[in-house]
């Protein structure tokens, strides 16, 4: 039996994530009954507030879900406010006190949640401290929540895995990617899996190629100084992308468990074929930087004022990939990632290979946002005498209803954290052999010196090199614009 007796120990408190993502998703599930009276919430940071006054931004983060003023103030009522110097020895003792008076007042049976929503060097810190003060206990579990980035390279991550190492077991991090948490992208596997129709023709006999695509409107609104010394490849292509491609090619595994579902992730991943040297990067990696929209409503990545000059950081990337898996052997994956595009997008289009010459190859879309839902265009005749095939379109978007009562990312993965199920939590193997694949891109770019650098224009699908990249193997990308499903 599920045991949902915790305390949550929340250091970052008073940060953005949390009033907008952490509090309300806690009280969606306090709602509907997935958390009851055996929960206390220790809000950390550096500010000095009063619980009085914690209380009263907890209430203000969830005043839209509010329809009882009564059971709102009952669930506020059970977050305390510690100030923490992360640096400090005598603020975890105080921190240690509060919460063992806590366990007893809620009983809560030693059961501890520790999420990290603060910037990644201070990780090595709380780990510490958190296993010196003692904060861990005997309790059914101790497990400790992490935000992305995971290091910035894979040397940083492993120093970071190591250090977290000294206090938790890998069975015991949750390292949390919220498109994990997405509702269309936790049927990817009821999708492949539990329809004859995929399970059978998920390979390379049927398959032509798939295509993950992550496309972003917006450009980086004034924060190109955080931007520029990340890049879109570490941004999007080594977390959500990759989780993408590991849940999209992974083989069943034996059994539905968080370790057979990770195992056969880790599978994929660490079959990333490296590029081999700058000439095999040029020809399946496209990096691109997007200039001034034509209609000037977006200025150039270089005109922001908070961008270097020089700087050669990718707001585009396009890829092909191989994965070194017999059932892969020959099928090329394409990726592609970047600001400034023509409108938000995050889609997984598999193409089938055609049955016969003249016939058009079947097509499944996976939408994950902003539209939830699949397409699959399938071949028929056209109406009347004629035997010429025809392609219609079969169509599945999430309702209204629906979308309703579809947990929120964070809300769906909280909930999984506080029963213990890591399927939907990047292993330190999967982030390792993430980083090496990205890390070998970077340190190939490095020897190029920009000259590779393409341009496109803001509100674009992105760079022409894209297009011809992936016309090389006589495909097209799909496209990002709306596709009729009529």
């Amino acid at each position: 039996m599920t045991n949902n007796n915790f305390l949550l120990t929340l250091f970052g408190a008073t940060g953005d994530l949390a009033s907008r993502k952490l509090y309300p998703g806690l009280y969606r599930l306090y709602k509907l009954g997935h958390i009851g009276e055996h929960f206390a919430v220790i809000g950390l940071g550096r500010r000095v507030w009063t619980k009085d006054h914690y209380e009263q931004v907890i209430l203000d983060s969830i005043e839209h879900l509010i329809d009882d003023e009564a059971h709102a103030q009952e669930f506020a009522r059970r977050f305390y406010y510690n100030p923490l110097d992360m640096t400090a020895d005598e603020d975890y003792k105080a921190l240690r006190n509060l919460s063992l008076e806590l366990d007893k007042k809620y009983g809560l049976e030693g059961n501890r949640l520790f999420y990290l929503s603060v910037a990644p060097h201070f990780f090595t810190e709380v780990t510490h401290h958190i296993q010196a003060q003692n904060l861990l206990t005997d309790g059914d579990f101790n497990r400790l929540i992490i935000e992305k980035p995971f290091g910035h390279d894979f040397e940083s991550a492993q120093v970071l895995q190591n250090a977290l190492n000294q206090a938790f077991d890998e069975n015991q991090i949750y390292r949390i990617d919220h498109y994990l948490g997405k509702e269309i992208v936790q049927s990817i596997e009821n999708l492949r899996f539990d329809n004859q129709l995929m399970a059978h023709a998920w390979n390379k006999e049927s398959i032509a190629n798939i295509q993950i695509t992550l496309a972003e409107a917006v450009d980086v609104e004034g924060r190109g100084e955080f931007y520029d010394g990340t890049g879109a490849s570490k941004d999007m292509l080594q977390n959500h992308m990759m989780q993408l491609l590991a849940l999209i090619a992974m083989e069943q595994p034996e059994e539905f468990t968080a370790d057979k579902v990770r195992e056969r992730k880790i599978e994929v991943l660490e079959s990333l074929q490296l590029y081999a040297d700058v000439k095999d990067l040029q020809a399946n990696v496209v990096r691109g930087q997007y200039t001034t929209s034509h209609d000037k409503d977006l200025i150039g990545y270089h005109k922001d004022d908070s961008v270097a000059d020089d700087s050669c950081t990718e707001t585009y990337v396009a890829l092909r990939l191989h994965l070194n898996l017999p059932q892969w052997k020959g099928v090329p994956f394409y990726l592609r990632t970047g600001k400034a595009l023509t409108r938000k997008l995050t889609v997984i289009d598999v193409e089938f290979k055609p049955t016969r010459p003249g016939v058009p190859a079947n097509h499944l879309r996976i939408e994950i946002d902003p539209d939830l839902g699949y397409t699959f265009w399938l071949n028929t005749k056209k109406v009347g005498f004629s035997t010429e095939p025809e392609v219609v379109s079969f169509n599945h978007t999430l309702s209204d209803e629906e979308r309703a009562i579809s947990p929120d990312d964070y809300e769906r993965l909280i909930l999984e954290v506080i029963h213990g199920d890591a399927s939907r939590f990047a292993h330190w193997q999967e982030v390792a052999h993430s980083w090496k694949f990205v890390d070998r891109i970077q340190e190939l770019w490095q020897e190029t010196k920009g000259k590779d650098i393409c341009f496109y224009p803001a509100k674009s699908d992105g760079p022409k090199e894209a297009d011809q990249l992936i016309a090389q193997d006589g495909f097209q990308w799909k496209p990002i614009a709306k596709q009729s499903s009529t």
